[in-house]
């Protein structure tokens, strides 16, 4: 069905975790579409994701929204979900040699990190090596349903009277008389007062499309690969690190364990694919904690995490262009940061006041930082 001549308060591009959330806080108050390239929303970036909520993982204002996201996976409302967004999954850092530094200053930095003796690293994870480990760390964390908050969102947003639309790839973004024009790839010709740019791997090229300037986004590949772990029973295991993050591993499916190298390999926005030196490099980092064989691996992907060039995310409007909207750049914390993330952005969007303990991060928010940083570099 054509949607010209649609006029929309917003419309919001990409279908994925961040752009879902928002519309999910938008469509509430205003007319809102969420329009998605894809068939599938969140195709690249967070139907791969292997999400797991850590508090204290990464910079300053992803942990304040990750802080800021757990009432909401707590107790999402009903209706949200048919079971709960989340369950225990502590984390155990490990410390190999080498990395006593590191471990000195997580342990120092994180909210509700406690050093553990060895023994105990062992007993949550009797496949352990003697001697690769010198110290280790447990704290509590969450898998979440990502699946369950992605389709939760989707609902809120056609539940509230907003429009989902699938294979609509925009190829057009113009502003005229105040009023902002989106062409799709199907020929439909859409209007908004305000547009959110929440294209993930694609951000600047939709804000190419519209002739604003690219915040410089650059999509980065993580693998993922799932093992038999046998004869271990691993369920109940943690996700197991080290402290540096160049490898994780974590349950499956309660019988099977994945295993990744953590890599962050720079690549153009595309439906990207696991390498194989990749996979061979996750199995050797685990197996080098880890006394676990591997005789074959029974499945390997990859999924894309977007990143600013400052590691930050980019959330607020773009100076000098009135209703165009970034929420992109949340590199591997978008799923942990969705639900505060979503209604940050929607505040901005609809010029209400963000929650006070969100305000300090505005600044390490705010896509005018490139802009400044551009101008002073000129």
């Amino acid at each position: 069905m054509s949607m010209t001549g649609d006029v929309h308060e917003v419309i919001v591009i990409g279908g994925g975790m961040a752009g879902a959330a928002a519309a999910a806080h938008l469509a509430p108050r205003v007319r809102t579409l969420l329009l998605e390239a894809e068939e599938v929303p969140g195709y690249h970036s967070t139907g791969r994701s292997a999400a797991i909520w850590i508090l204290n993982y990464g910079p300053e204002e992803v942990r304040r929204l990750t802080a800021a996201s757990r009432p909401f996976f707590t107790d999402p409302g009903p209706g949200f979900a048919d079971h709960p967004l989340i369950t225990p999954r502590p984390v155990l850092t490990l410390m190999p040699a080498g990395q006593e530094q590191d471990f000195a200053d997580f342990l120092a930095t994180g909210e509700g990190v406690r050093e553990i003796g060895l023994a105990e690293a062992a007993s949550l994870v009797p496949a352990l090596r003697p001697g690769y480990a010198r110290a280790a760390a447990i704290e509590e964390a969450f898998d979440m349903d990502v699946a369950a908050l992605h389709q939760g969102f989707l609902r809120r947003v056609r539940s509230a009277g907003g429009r989902v639309a699938l294979t609509a790839r925009v190829v057009g973004l113009s502003r005229r008389n105040g009023v902002w024009e989106v062409r799709t790839e199907k020929g439909d010709v859409l209007q908004a007062v305000r547009v959110v740019d929440a294209a993930g791997a694609w951000g600047d090229e939709v804000a190419r499309l519209a002739g604003i300037a690219p915040l410089g986004l650059t999509p980065k590949r993580r693998t993922g690969i799932i093992i038999d772990p046998s004869p271990y029973a691993v369920a109940d295991w943690p996700m197991v690190q080290d402290v540096i993050q160049s490898w994780y591993c974590r349950p499956e499916a309660r019988t099977r364990l994945m295993v990744s190298p953590a890599d962050a390999t720079p690549m153009p926005p595309c439906d990207v694919q696991p390498d194989e030196l990749d996979i061979a490099i996750g199995i050797d980092r685990m197996q080098q904690a880890l006394a676990i064989e591997v005789r074959r691996i029974e499945r390997a992907w990859a999924g894309l995490r977007t990143f600013t060039p400052d590691g930050h995310l980019a959330i607020g409007a773009e100076p000098g262009e009135p209703g165009f909207f970034w929420c992109v750049g949340q590199g591997g914390y978008g799923i942990q940061t969705a639900p505060a993330a979503g209604a940050l952005t929607a505040a901005l969007v609809l010029g209400e006041e963000p929650p006070p303990s969100l305000l300090p991060i505005l600044p390490l928010l705010d896509p005018a930082r490139f802009r400044r940083a551009a101008a002073g570099s000129a």
